[in-house]
């Protein structure tokens, strides 16, 4: 039988990173680590087989830091308040490079350096970090917590010739410490997360602060988007982007290609209980039973659990409230996945048939929804993994804002001297 060669241009940039990946490591290392036998990397190698597409991103891991394949001359950007790295993946994807992360929780921290272990250290509590020790940087990337702003008392700080401008609005708050990091780096662009309701908090007064202080402050020119997960994920999870850029540029929210929303299922997500799904190595049946293809019974809802969660929800029923458990199915998108997920998983239930008690969804479906790959490592305890990806971001959202940014971040690079002419898609 003649041998096939798979030549095709979606496993080309796979093989090439499989290339690279030799030139550092044996087969034998590469079958450990990408949980495969020594055979199946014999046979990429000989292009007789594709290259799984969920293992891409270990093999990217296994390259060294400075080779073109992983860095080459792309721009420079800092991750703050970076939790497991949701937004510095898609920043990775379009050719940046990290050079400084923040991220205050030890647990976060874990689970970012096992996935991204490139060396630097990750910073703690950003407010003590001096700004000039900070790398410069051309792009800076935050989702930063939305905390209160208290705004009073401006005008008496004023007369008594105490903090002024944004140092005076903004002090206590973390967006005080993106500020003043922005002020003292000045990087060619920025991308901010929150919440939705950042815009509408404090009837208007937060965002308007915000807002004053990027443009005014800082004199950067912002462009801001809410945009609803579910147009990339099975999952409705609203979000306000804010992309900021030190000269004006031809950026365009609208632009942005939306893939029709709501039209991802859960059924892309969830394990699949008939024999195909994949067996992780890392995951080491943590999550899944492969022998019974069943997921493991402990998500299951205890029969206690899940009579509390029906009396509650009729309880509001009963009263006209809206309060409840979503129970949903592979043919459904879900309620926005948040971090006290870990307490009882109410706001998504997996429906398992009639007469058996719901499931949640496990940690790895958690990460699924959120647009991370298969081999994305998850070296916490259930608990702790819930509440980092409750807290993350859809990655594939901010993949496609770092898209819509690219030519804007490349002309500048390129051509510094015309800094007007940019492309928009």
């Amino acid at each position: 039988m003649a041998t096939i060669l798979f030549t095709g241009s979606d496993n080309e940039a796979a093989w090439n990173y499989l290339a690279e990946a030799r030139k550092h490591h044996t087969q034998a290392h590469l079958a450990q680590e990408l949980g495969v036998d020594v055979r199946t990397v014999r046979r990429w190698e000989a292009r007789q087989t594709p290259i799984k597409a969920y293992l891409v991103p270990a093999l990217q891991r296994l390259l060294p830091f400075d080779t073109p394949a992983q860095n080459g001359d792309g721009f420079r950007f800092i991750d703050l308040f970076a939790g497991i790295g949701g937004i510095r993946a898609a920043f990775e994807r379009i050719g940046g490079h990290c050079v400084f992360t923040s991220e205050w929780d030890s647990y976060a921290q874990k689970t970012y350096v096992q996935n991204y272990p490139d060396g630097h250290p990750v910073a703690g509590d950003i407010t003590q970090v001096d700004a000039q020790e900070i790398p410069d940087h051309d792009v800076l990337l935050a989702g930063f917590p939305c905390q209160p702003f208290s705004i009073a008392g401006v005008s008496k700080k004023n007369a008594l010739g105490k903090a002024h401008g944004f140092a005076c609005e903004t002090q206590g708050t973390l967006f005080f410490d993106v500020a003043r990091i922005i002020e003292a780096k000045q990087p060619r662009a920025f991308l901010l997360e929150n919440v939705k309701n950042l815009v509408s908090h404090d009837k208007g007064r937060t965002f308007a602060v915000i807002r004053r202080t990027l443009t005014e402050d800082l004199g950067y020119h912002i462009h801001c988007r809410v945009i609803d997960g579910a147009h990339f994920t099975p999952q409705h999870r609203e979000r306000i982007l804010i992309v900021g850029f030190r000269e004006p540029v031809a950026f365009d929210f609208n632009a942005l290609p939306l893939p029709p929303k709501n039209a991802r299922k859960l059924a892309e997500i969830l394990h699949r209980l008939d024999g195909s799904e994949p067996e992780l190595p890392w995951d080491e049946g943590r999550f899944f039973d492969h022998a019974a293809k069943q997921v493991n019974p402990k998500y299951t809802l205890t029969d206690n659990l899940w009579r509390y969660l029906q009396n509650y929800a009729e309880k509001h029923r009963a009263k006209g409230n809206g309060f409840g458990f979503g129970l949903v199915g592979p043919g459904d998108v879900s309620r926005t996945l948040s971090a006290r997920y870990y307490k009882d998983g109410s706001e998504i239930l997996i429906y398992q048939g009639d007469g058996v008690n719901p499931r949640r969804l496990t940690p790895r479906e958690c990460a699924r929804l959120m647009g991370f790959p298969d081999t994305f490592r998850i070296p916490v305890s259930d608990t702790r993994a819930y509440k980092q990806f409750g807290n993350s971001v859809v990655v594939d959202v901010m993949a496609h804002v770092a898209r819509l940014m690219q030519p804007m971040l490349e002309a500048d690079i390129l051509e510094p001297e015309l800094p007007f002419l940019y492309a928009t898609a």
